[in-house]
Order: structure tokens, then sequence, then C-alpha cells
């Protein structure tokens, strides 16, 4: 019964330590390394949202409106570093050049607060002999001089306004910079539970490569065992998603024909390329490949 008592606490206990040794592990491997982006990067700490797992592991439209919002922090084919990895639930954080603008302890409300005009001393003292005054002329003056004195404070909260208003535009500029100069972060994440794969530097390599591309150090040997989609083959002349649309021009040529339609409040705009693997009729959302597909001519 003794020994049940010890050998229970130690079995809960042994995915948290795993667990636990295994961030360590990415940790170690991953911080301070240098990748490169192959996607834009959202000047947010939410970042982009990975599910390896499922069949679209990233939903573009989602991902284009965090773009809208934020603006980009890291820009596609810019390097970054690695500055955390956070094994967090289901997910894991993959953080750069900072983790993103909105962690704990930043300031992402632009709202000032607009101070209001008291009244003076002279005006709650007036108000008060109002009340108790009955001769006629002698409470004239005195509503004259409320009067005065309310429009005083009337164009000082006037003036407080247009003060709290400038403000509020400065401040809302001044959040956009940091945002862009925040950094952002990978979330990859699972439905229901980690993978012990994704637990180890070749596995975690493995669900971002397809959007980052890893500097190989110096001394240290290159992971084994990364997915063989993970990228198109060189040369093989066939789009990816994610790519910009400089990108596609830059490998199939200028686009023979484009238009554009709404699908919410997003402008999807869908263009058709030639390319010796038949027709290609490609959708960006904001400038990124979200979607296509090929027909023979």
């Amino acid at each position: 019964m003794a020994l049940t008592r010890w050998i229970l606490p130690v079995l809960l206990l042994a995915p948290a330590v795993a667990a636990a040794q295994s961030e360590a592990a990415l940790k170690n491997y991953f911080e301070g390394r240098p990748v490169t982006l192959k996607l834009a990067m959202p000047g947010t700490e939410s970042g982009v949202d990975i599910y390896p797992a499922d069949p679209k592991p990233l939903d573009y439209p989602h991902y284009a409106e965090r773009l809208k919002q934020n603006g980009t922090a890291i820009r596609s084919g810019q390097q970054a570093m690695v500055t955390k990895i956070r094994v967090k639930g289901t997910h894991v954080e993959f953080q750069l050049d900072g983790g993103g603008y909105g962690t704990m302890g930043d300031d992402t409300s632009p709202t000032v607060a607009v101070p209001v005009a008291e009244k003076t001393m002279r005006e709650k003292n007036l108000e008060a002999e109002l009340k108790r005054e009955t001769d006629p002329d002698r409470r004239r003056d005195i509503k004259e001089e409320l009067d005065d004195l309310r429009d005083d404070r009337e164009r000082e909260d006037a003036r407080n306004r247009a003060e709290v208003a400038d403000a509020q535009e400065q401040k809302k500029e001044n959040i956009r910079q940091r945002r862009l100069e925040g950094g952002s972060r990978f979330n990859v994440r699972f439905r229901d539970s980690l993978p012990a794969s994704i637990l180890t530097p070749a596995g975690l390599q493995g669900a971002l490569a397809e959007y980052v591309t890893f500097e190989h150090v110096e001394g240290e040997p290159l992971l084994a065992g990364l997915p063989t989609t993970a990228a198109q083959p060189p040369g093989s002349g066939l789009p990816r998603k994610g790519m910009t649309t400089g990108e596609m021009e830059a490998l199939l040529g200028a686009a023979v024909d484009s238009s554009e339609r709404k699908e919410g409040r997003l402008t999807v705009i869908s263009r058709s390329y030639r390319s010796g693997a038949g027709r290609i009729a490609a959708e960006f959302v904001e400038g990124v490949l979200i979607r296509y597909s090929i027909t023979s001519e």
C-alpha cells in the first residue's frame, strides 16, 4: 500500500517531466539560431497558427486577416532569430525576434482617458447662493456669472477632447510601430495532444519546413527525418501555397488574366498562368497564394 502511494504520483508526474525535458531539448537546439521566413509574419503575439496533422495546416484567409489587422513584422525572405521555444498544452510556440507585440506588459489599447473640467469652488458657491437668494436682480447676476463659468468649463472640455484625440492617434501610431518591431511567432498546434515526434528538433523543424528555411550551424549534423513533402523539389516548376505574387511570377511569368471577388471582408484575386504542366488557376489573398489548380490545355 505504501509502495502504491509512492508510485502513483511518480506515474502522474512522468508526462510533465518528459514534456519539460523535450522543451529543454528544443530550447537548446533552436534558441539563438537564425532562420529565414518563407511567408510574411504578422506583428502580433497571436502569430501564425500551424496544424501539421490537418489536411490544410494553415488557414490562409485567417492568416491574411491577421496580417491586415497587425501589419508585417517579418517579411518573406527576411532572416529572424529564434528567441524562445515554449511547450504549452497542445501546441509549441516558436517565437521569432521577441515573439510578437501584445504579450504581458505590452500596452495594446489606443484609448486615452478624457479629463473632465471640474466645477470651481466659485461655481459651487454661486449655485448654493442661488438657491437661497430671493432678490430678482441678484438672482439674475448670479445666473449670468454661472453661465460664464459653465461656458468656461465647456470650452476646457472641448480643448481636452481635441488633445485626447491627437494623443490617441499618436498612441495608435506608436503601437503600430511597436508591432512592426516586436517580432512574431508560429504556434504549432494539434487538436488533441502533442505527438512525441513534434517534441524533437527534427519533428518541429519538419512541421515548419514549408514556412521556414533553417540555417545550418557549422559543426552540427543536419537533422534527419524531415517530411519529403514539406517543400517542392527543386526544378519542379510548380507553385506552393504561401508564395507571394512576385514569387509566382518569377516561377511562371506574368499572369495571362486576372480578376477579383469578395469573400466576406477579404478580397480574393484570381490569376491564370501557363506552364509546362498546363494552365494554372491561382487565388491570392493579400498577395499570398491560398490555393491553385492545374488543368491541361
